[in-house]
């Protein structure tokens, strides 16, 4: 539930003589007008027509960039003002991502994100759809086209299981056992299994004969029973449903058959249309015609039977109630309707600077402003409370009762009461915006603190042979590959192979004497690339031959005795005594729990891990593996963390400038928010700005050290070195290993390798 005062702030700003005046004005009138807005001020009074008229609101943008900013900041503002689960979210509709004269189907999640959009624009289950002017423009299909491709399923319904899998295979489900993903199901028995669109766990249906006698959600990982639910509704992940044998951009061609003769207004029933900075709208509408009309003689599809031409769009928005949203008011605009000027304008920036922030906010409170800092995680707003706290700066924490927040800060919180005009609350908000007539000031995440592109987001879970794929991604036909059982060999490309009924791909690889063998993409887990010493051609392998088996038993043997090495040399650092970090800290929770998204499974254990380790009194060696996006970066900051904890400093070693200067803009940004001193050892820094560091490093002034190859000179001394962290120790040589065994005596390590050789690999 939405913190009180953060509600009646923000609807307090819908109940504005001005903003009143355009909500009576779309009674009488169909054209409003709203200007001087930012981006987040646009969301944000989006929300609130929303609220006060009650009517499905159609937000058209110039483009998918500006939709996505809007959606993001409005997805925030609806859950704080709506505040009731019952009620329809904002919806992102996207435009399609290829032209009907390439030849080519819409990227699949795309196409997920589409088929569910207008099933709940049909059904007349939306709030707000924010869409671009490419998407506003697709000719569609009338509303029960849309809902009939939805399958609702109930207990003791008679479906023959059967016509479900076939219903399933039309609205772009696979068949896969066991299910894993979403888009997936699996029929076994009198049972099946699917993950349907927008749920979080996969649906297990029992039939008896032609009847559903039981249904339930199980756990993936399990496969146990979590619970029992007695409705279902399976949305489609496409538009159209899918041919039995679809070839690239069956999408389109379709309309030669079975013509679209609806529009997206029109399936947007009689609410209210919004468009954002009609000009540019407009100016995007005929750049895409413009595209449209190229290639005219390899075009099967006319596209005037795909798209409306904005005139013919212009004229059923014109048949709407409508509010335009604009930054800078035109002349002349009044005389389409009212107008009315907001007066909003970007927030400021502070770069990091936290003494500048607490003084611009205590300026704005003094000019009577409410000022509202928004953080997407509950401990960066603890940690802010910390600072505002420090700094004598009043505040409430503008909290939701799900979220929990430590007792000591909740105290410290009630010392200020309800009348603080400062506000802390939880949000993904990247910007904000300062309302000047309505004395607010809304605070984003990086008007605090910067942010870089180089930073890497984390990736969205995958399939167990995900892992391996990536190592294989970039296999041209002719480069070497490497099979678990039958040794090297060379990639010819990838085939599609009829099995049975179906169909599958499969990897073609050559072996010695023009011998094949075909992989099935389900087990790529089998297969790397060759990665050789040299940049000599490696023999081919034959198929069933003893080659293979005998450079395996040498490899064995060469391994034994590098076990017997790290067996002697573990029991040396065992007996040895190193430092024993001390357990977690208050602020060691609060940093954790500033991490922006959810730690995986395997993330936590790794963080436990190595947790342990540093706690016990032996020096620790840990290797941490993992593909690219998979946290590695989070769960090394963490560790270091824990190391500045003691008073400790921390050394990141990278085999390259551009690795080390993304590292650098990651720890900058993740401890943005703590006393911590983060330096940079590389190319990037003059010879003066590089003694500077060095001097103050041997002074106890830098915290953290990253940095290539520079990091190992004899010139570069630590004082208290408590953690060492390697990115890509494979990539470093001899002698800087010898180094590094001088700089890990007695200290804490742990490596990072990447599963793929690519250079923007995470620690």
């Amino acid at each position: 539930m939405t913190h009180p005062a953060l509600r009646d702030l923000l609807e307090s700003l819908g109940r504005d003589p001005a903003f009143d005046q355009i909500i009576r004005g779309l009674r009488t009138h169909t054209h409003q007008s709203l200007s001087g807005l930012s981006l987040p001020a646009k969301a944000l009074y989006s929300a609130l027509l929303w609220k006060r008229t009650g009517q499905p609101v159609l937000l058209i943008t110039d483009g998918a960039q500006e939709a996505e900013g809007l959606f993001a900041a409005l997805e925030t503002f609806f859950a704080i003002i709506v505040n009731d689960e019952t009620k329809p979210r904002p919806q992102l509709l996207p435009a399609l991502d290829v032209l009907p004269s390439q030849g080519l189907s819409p990227h699949s999640e795309i196409s997920e994100e589409r088929a569910v959009g207008l099933y709940r624009l049909a059904s007349g289950m939306t709030s707000i759809t924010v869409t671009p002017i490419g998407s506003a423009l697709l000719r569609t299909y009338p509303a029960n086209f849309y809902q009939q491709l939805a399958l609702t399923l109930k207990l003791n319904d008679e479906i023959g299981m059967e016509d479900l899998a076939e219903h399933l295979r039309r609205i772009g489900y696979t068949e896969r056992d066991p299910v894993e993903m979403v888009g997936e199901f699996s029929v076994r028995g009198g049972i099946v299994d699917v993950f349907p669109a927008e749920f979080e766990q996969p649906l297990r249906i029992e039939f008896f004969g032609d009847t559903i006698d039981s249904m339930r959600r199980f756990d993936v990982a399990t496969q146990r029973s979590v619970m029992k639910v007695d409705r279902a509704v399976i949305l489609p992940l496409v538009e159209h449903p899918k041919p039995s044998n679809p070839v690239p951009a069956w999408e389109f061609t379709r309309v030669l058959t079975d013509p679209r003769e609806a529009t997206l207004l029109g399936l947007a029933g009689e609410g209210l249309v919004v468009i954002d900075e009609p000009e540019q709208v407009r100016s995007a509408a005929e750049r895409l015609w413009k595209r449209l009309g190229e290639n005219q003689r390899d075009m099967v599809v006319p596209p005037e039977d795909v798209y409306l031409t904005w005139p013919e769009l212009a004229e059923q928005i014109d048949a709407r109630k409508r509010v335009t949203l604009r930054q800078v008011e035109l002349l002349g605009e009044s005389a389409a309707g009212q107008s009315v000027d907001l007066h909003s304008r970007p927030s400021p920036a502070f770069h990091g600077n936290l003494p500048n922030a607490v003084a611009e906010t205590r300026k704005l409170v003094e000019q009577g402003y409410k000022v509202l800092y928004f953080a997407p995680a509950v401990g960066e707003v603890e940690r802010l409370a910390d600072i505002f706290h420090e700094y004598a700066v009043p505040f409430q924490l503008a909290l939701s009762t799900e979220d929990t927040v430590s007792p000591f800060h909740a105290e410290r919180a009630k010392l200020f009461g309800g009348s603080a005009s400062t506000l802390l609350a939880k949000g993904r908000m990247v910007r904000g915006t300062v309302l000047t007539e309505a004395k607010l000031a809304i605070i984003g995440t990086e008007d605090l603190f910067d942010t870089s592109d180089l930073i890497a987001e984390p990736g969205l879970n995958k399939r167990a042979a995900a892992a391996f794929a990536a190592d294989i991604a970039d296999l041209k036909p002719g480069d070497f590959v490497v099979h678990v059982t039958h040794g090297v060999g060379k990639f010819l490309g990838i085939k599609e192979i009829p099995q049975g009924d179906q169909s599958g791909d499969f990897l073609i690889l050559e072996y010695s004497g023009e011998s094949k063998l075909y992989v099935p993409m389900t087990r790529l887990d089998l297969v790397q690339k060759f990665r050789g010493a040299g940049e000599g051609t490696p023999p081919l392998d034959r198929l069933g031959g003893a080659t293979w088996s005998k450079t395996k038993s040498r490899v064995k043997a060469k391994m034994r005795d590098m076990a017997d090495e790290l067996l002697k040399l573990y029991a040396e650092r065992r007996m040895s005594e190193g430092f024993a970090f001390s357990p977690d800290s208050n602020w060691q929770r609060e940093f954790e729990d500033a991490f922006p998204y959810t730690a995986t499974k395997d993330q936590l254990q790794a963080v436990s891990e190595i947790k342990r380790d540093m706690e016990r009194p032996q020096p620790m060696d840990r290797l941490l593996c993992g593909d690219v996006g998979f946290g590695k970066t989070e769960v090394a900051m963490r560790a270091a963390f824990k190391a500045l904890g003691d008073g400790k400093q921390v050394a990141v070693l990278t085999p390259t400038t551009v690795l080390s200067f993304q590292h650098y803009e990651t720890f900058k940004r993740r401890f943005a928010s703590f006393p911590v001193n983060i330096e940079m050892l590389s190319r990037f820094r003059s010879a003066n700005e590089t003694k500077k560091i060095i001097e103050d490093l041997g002074h106890g002034k830098v915290d953290v050290l990253i940095g290539t190859h520079r990091l190992l000179s004899k010139d570069v001394e630590f004082i208290d070195l408590g953690l060492l962290i390697v990115d890509e120790e494979q990539r470093f040589g001899v002698r800087h290993k010898e180094r590094l065994k001088q700089l890990r005596h007695n200290r804490r390590r742990f490596r990072g390798r990447c599963t793929c050789r690519c250079w923007d690999c995470e620690t």
